[in-house]
């Protein structure tokens, strides 16, 4: 519920899962989804989100929705959950770690990719420590759309 309105109603799980909007998507998990704006584009039989200089290849199925929807060459919202951010040695990202939490059984790291700063949950036995370069993945398979204006969902 927000401001009086019910936002969604499902299943805990469906609600984290497939969220309709992005207030549910920031609502349900801790720490909350990450939120970053890209551009939807075209690159040869690709569908990208463009993120500063890196381009993300959408899963086919998400691409599809976007395209259908008419969201190539617009600016949308993609969120990615803490979990689904992977520090990894062969990542096609990179950003520096600017805190490191170790809270036991996890890891959090936080740092910034274009400018909005990400929380990764990882393993940890990370190498990766406060102030050393981190290189990183998003499982693209899970990310979530969502429409800038309206802020409801396009794909989950």
């Amino acid at each position: 519920m927000k401001d009086g309105v019910v936002q969604q109603v499902d299943t805990p799980q469906n609600l984290y899962q497939k969220p309709g909007n992005l207030f549910v998507a920031g609502f349900m998990g801790s720490p909350q989804m990450n939120f970053l704006d890209v551009e939807i584009k075209e690159k040869g039989s690709d569908v990208v989100a463009v993120l500063g200089k890196d381009e993300l290849v959408i899963p086919a199925a998400k691409a599809k929705t976007l395209k259908d929807g008419g969201y190539v060459g617009k600016t949308v919202v993609m969120g990615i959950r803490p979990e689904d951010v992977a520090d990894t040695p062969n990542g096609s990202m990179s950003s520096t770690v600017k805190v490191y939490e170790l809270l036991g059984a996890e890891v959090f790291l936080y740092f910034d990719v274009n400018g909005t700063q990400i929380t990764a949950r990882v393993d940890p036995g990370t190498k990766a420590k406060t102030g050393d370069p981190v290189k990183f993945d998003f499982d693209m398979e899970k990310t979530h759309f969502f429409d800038k204006d309206s802020e409801l969902v396009i794909t989950n």
